[in-house]
């Protein structure tokens, strides 16, 4: 077998990405994973597939939000070139609270509004809320809705990158470890391992995530629901066949273990009250999985020239949300000719999304 122009260790959702597009670029790829072509190691297993720039705004700064929003451009377009359909929905995000929590209504207004220019936030009022989305508790009288956000299936996706790795002639070595020698024999490496990385990038920390996935055949949403709360802001997100994703879990620690009975408890609750009709849903499935972050929550790329080994990591939270972005950068670096590039095509990225990580490249290259 002849040697790859790049081999990717890794094979979440970055990693494929990364290996199918760099495959469809001319590229030679090889991809190695520990665990299957499901993906159901990853990160990404445990996701809602929200493409939501300005809901995200509300705790991220504006170059998440940025990055964000040039991959709600390039979504549509990839998934256009999969070998099978995938769910994906663009009607956009509708933000509701209880009436006590006005003032954190307008905190999550204006923040939106000064991290990102170019949301289209809309006041609604009660009549034209429920007429959008008639399942709501009829409490609420008010709501933002926000027009241009997207939300895929992520599992879906998994399984249909999986095909299209193989339709690109991409090497594919599910639940295999690596060695030394097998990256040798590539002319780039790119790990995207995520929380495996750690032990060669010590600043990594792990924010655990908690999902639920429920069937609810007589709930018909059109749009992704937020719950703005200062204590348990929740979402919920509709997919295809009456099932929904809930989530809204965020804790700082790698701990893989199943979910606690509060947190469920907490969690079905703020969904509750939002969706009262949720009281004879069927739960399915809890999920939890710890993402990889680094200290300012933002994604870095690091690349040592002497072993031609570049390390991209750290997209938290954010993994939909920012990878069509960040392989966009990474792939104009690895078919460039000259390893120098790598700082000036982040620095492409960041004209548009500045927040990325810069001074680790410099570093590294240095």
């Amino acid at each position: 077998m002849t040697s790859p122009d790049v081999a990717v260790v890794g094979g979440g959702l970055l990693g494929r990405l990364l290996a199918w597009r760099a495959a469809r670029s001319g590229l030679s790829v090889a991809l190695y994973d520990a665990a299957s072509s499901q993906g159901e190691e990853s990160a990404a297993w445990a996701a809602a597939g929200m493409i939501s720039p300005a809901s995200e705004s509300i705790d991220a700064d504006p170059e998440i939000v940025a990055m964000g929003r040039r991959s709600l451009v390039l979504w549509p377009q990839w998934i256009a070139q999969l070998p099978q359909p995938l769910f994906y929905r663009d009607t956009g995000t509708i933000l509701v609270w209880h009436q006590q929590e006005a003032n954190e209504a307008r905190r999550v207004e204006e923040t939106i509004a000064r991290r990102d220019s170019a949301a289209e936030l809309r006041h609604i009022d009660a009549v034209t809320l429920h007429e959008m989305e008639p399942a709501l508790a009829p409490a609420f009288s008010q709501a933002f809705y926000l027009s241009d956000e997207a939300q895929l299936d992520n599992r879906s996706l998994l399984s249909v990158l999986g095909l299209a790795l193989e339709d690109a002639r991409v090497q594919c070595h599910w639940k295999t470890f690596i060695t030394d020698r097998d990256l040798l024999r590539a002319g780039r490496i790119v790990d995207c391992r995520g929380m495996g990385a750690r032990c060669e990038w010590p600043q990594l920390r792990g924010v655990r995530g908690e999902i639920v996935r429920l069937f609810a055949p007589d709930i018909e949403l059109r749009h992704m629901l937020r719950l703005i709360s200062p204590r348990q802001p929740v979402y919920v997100a509709p997919r295809a066949e009456g099932r929904l994703v809930v989530g809204a879990t965020a804790v700082e620690s790698d701990d893989r273990s199943p979910a606690s009975v509060r947190g469920v408890l907490e969690l079905l609750s703020s969904a509750y009250s939002l969706l009262p009709a949720l009281a004879e849903a069927r739960i399915l499935e809890f999920s939890t999985q710890v993402r990889p972050a680094l200290p300012d929550n933002r994604p870095a790329f690091l690349y040592d020239r002497s072993r031609r080994h570049l390390r991209i990591n750290g997209l938290y939270r954010h993994g939909f949300l920012l990878s069509p972005a960040v392989v966009e950068a990474a792939l104009a670096f690895l078919t460039s000719p000259n390893e120098g590039e790598l700082s000036v095509q982040w620095d492409c990225l960041r004209s548009s999304s500045p927040g990325m990580n810069k001074g680790a490249i410099q570093e590294a290259c240095a």
